[in-house]
């Protein structure tokens, strides 16, 4: 028979099921703790990374969207006494880069350049800072774009990472070239200014490099702002998030009257010279203009080459400030302190009198009288009042140069002047230890020149405003410029604050008595200048100096400087205060080969102190600021 089937007992089945439970069980619980483990740990992770360090997380999420970076502040605005803007700023738009948002800077500025355009000068200048600029630190690409300019690079933006349009500032000066000696002008830092100080790398900042804006660079500087950007993962900025445009540079006002600045300005254009005014009653500089000028703004972004070369190669230096750095023989302008030096030390009196036939002998040179004709019998105030040479021949004789140049100092003539701004000449009167020390053979003749204001004999127009200043009020009147910065005062306007020169009172009433007599008699050189203000009266003191040794036969012939080519004529000078018994200004003026002062410059000095008598020189409050329509922050292009 065939074998039955063995049939499974349940019996059988259970019991092995009984033997795989607990292998089950066992993997389960090692799966499911190993699960607990994994997710326990996920979970401490979460927990750590959004409670425990949310703060960094959120802090590394924002730096990857969000950018910062530093902007240059707008730089302090230069003022007249009255608050009129004589240096301010204008905004326009320009392409800036971040190279820290570009794999390849100078790829971007390849492509920048094929698609904006720039020139050879911008070029060199990108590329000497891709090498040399902090990459955290934007970099000027292109300044003041156009509407076409902005629509390429915003078409192009994903082809431009890092490169975004922002706005920047732009120095101007609304008299243009009148201030231009006097304000100066700013220009950007150089390579190694700007490796010493970061903030000077910033684009648009500007460092004063003459003037006013050299000397108070300090406080018109500012202090710089942030921006944060919010930028896309091409490095494209997409929005401007926050906008800290820093502390603007301090206001700095200064003792200047624009209108006055203009006028001499004017009355000089066309010619070589200078012209400054002093408030004698506190020392305040009024108007100081030098012509021929330039035009300072064009530093702000660089002089072209072309008009730095016609700068340079001009005869008549446009770039030279003649009011403070001309060095001049004065001519008779100096008389006044020649006689000043004799009646100080009693080598003459005013009662003196010297005959003047018209030449003075000394050995074998003769020393003519500008009037050959001659003057007589002159004092010291008739002397000054005709201009008589052999009076102050004598004069100069009597003293010594060691006297005069001492008279000189005192005066301000020579020295250092504490007006506020750089390089200013102090001027030079020779002594016998001077001429010793260079083993010249000093002679009575240079002597007698040195008293008409010829010779060695080297002055500023700056130097003659403050010693007619002082004659005028017997103080040691000091110039300034610098009136006020932000809402603090520089000087007090006290009429007392300048010392006594301690000069005798009868010598320098004779002194201002010629120089009235100048002006107010019709014997007086500067007759035909006189004012037409009713009851006001002015008193001063022209001169000529020649810039051509003639010779002896030209003198004796009485030689018409005026035939002489340009180059060859006398320069011409002109001092004056007014009102007489009560001066409030004094002006001195000199235009290069004018040929005479009488006609040349004592016009424009009488033109000066018309119109500084009938304005009210009262000052405004420092920190006051009106605008100029050119000075204003108006932005070109879209907003």
């Amino acid at each position: 028979m065939p074998a039955r089937p063995r049939r499974n007992r349940p019996e059988a089945g259970m019991k092995r099921e009984r033997q795989l439970r607990p292998i089950f069980t066992r993997r389960a619980l090692l799966l499911g703790a190993a699960e607990l483990g994994v997710f326990g740990l996920l979970g401490l992770r979460l927990y750590r990374m959004q409670v425990l360090e949310h703060g960094r997380y959120a802090t590394l999420a924002k730096h990857n969207s969000i950018n910062e970076r530093l902007v240059a502040p707008l730089r302090g605005l230069i003022t007249d006494r009255y608050g009129t803007v004589l240096a301010g700023n204008k905004r326009h738009w320009r392409a800036m880069f971040m190279m820290i948002e570009a794999p390849d800077p100078r790829a971007v500025v390849e492509r920048f350049s094929r698609i904006v355009g720039l020139d050879a000068g911008e070029t060199a200048r990108i590329m000497r800072d891709l090498v040399g600029k902090p990459h955290y630190i934007p970099l000027l690409l292109k300044d003041y774009l156009d509407w076409n300019d902005m629509a390429r690079i915003e078409v192009n933006a994903t082809d431009l990472p890092g490169v975004f349009v922002d706005v920047g500032a732009s120095r101007v000066y609304p008299f243009g070239a009148q201030l231009a000696h006097l304000i100066g002008y700013v220009a950007r830092p150089t390579q190694k200014e700007a490796a010493s100080d970061p903030v000077l790398a910033l684009p648009g900042m500007r460092i004063g490099r003459a003037g006013v804006e050299r000397v108070r660079d300090d406080v018109l500087r500012g202090t710089p702002g942030i921006v944060q950007t919010e930028v896309n993962v091409h490095g494209s900025v997409v929005r401007v998030l926050d906008r800290d445009n820093g502390v603007q540079g301090r206001t700095v006002q200064t003792t200047l009257d624009a209108g006055l600045q203009t006028i001499a300005a004017q009355r000089l254009s066309g010619q070589s010279g200078a012209a400054v005014m002093i408030d004698t009653i506190n020392g305040e500089l009024l108007a100081m203009a030098s012509q021929p000028s330039f035009d300072p703004s064009l530093f702000d972004t660089g002089v072209p080459e072309s008009v730095w070369k016609s700068w340079m190669s001009d005869p008549r230096h446009p770039m030279s400030d003649r009011a403070t750095r001309g060095l001049y023989a004065p001519g008779s302008t100096f008389k006044p302190c020649a006689a000043l030096a004799a009646l100080q030390c009693g080598a003459i009196t005013p009662d003196t009198t010297f005959f003047c036939p018209g030449y003075l002998k000394l050995g074998d040179h003769v020393f003519y009288c500008w009037d050959h004709y001659g003057h007589g019998h002159v004092n010291v105030v008739s002397a000054l009042q005709q201009s008589c040479d052999v009076f102050f021949y004598h004069v100069a004789l009597a003293v010594g140069i060691d006297r005069i140049a001492a008279m000189g100092r005192r005066l301000g003539l020579i020295g250092k002047l504490p007006l506020g701004l750089p390089a200013v000449s102090e001027g030079f009167l020779p002594t016998t230890a001077w001429a010793r020390k260079r083993r010249l053979v000093w002679t009575k003749g240079n002597t007698v020149i040195q008293g008409i204001g010829q010779g060695y004999t080297q002055v500023t127009p700056l130097g003659l405003a403050t010693m007619t200043a002082r004659i005028a009020t017997g103080r040691a009147v000091e110039p300034h410029i610098a009136r006020g910065i932000g809402h603090d005062l520089l000087h007090e306007d006290m009429p007392d604050r300048w010392p006594h020169l301690g000069l005798d009172e009868r010598g320098l009433a004779a002194v201002r008595q010629g120089m009235f007599d100048v002006v107010n008699t019709p014997k007086g050189t500067g007759y035909a200048s006189r004012l037409a203000l009713p009851g006001v009266f002015m008193a001063g003191k022209t001169g000529t100096a020649q810039v051509h040794d003639n010779t002896q036969a030209e003198e004796k012939a009485n030689l018409d400087d005026a035939t002489l080519p340009w180059k060859f004529r006398p320069n011409a000078f002109f001092i004056a205060f007014a009102p007489v018994h009560a001066p409030r200004v004094a002006v001195a003026v000199a235009v290069e080969h004018g040929n005479e002062g009488a006609s040349a410059s004592a016009p424009i000095a009488r033109d000066l102190v018309t119109a500084a008598l009938t304005r009210d020189l009262t000052a405004a409050p420092p920190g006051t600021v009106i605008e100029a329509p050119q000075a204003k922050l108006v932005v070109e292009g879209p907003a």
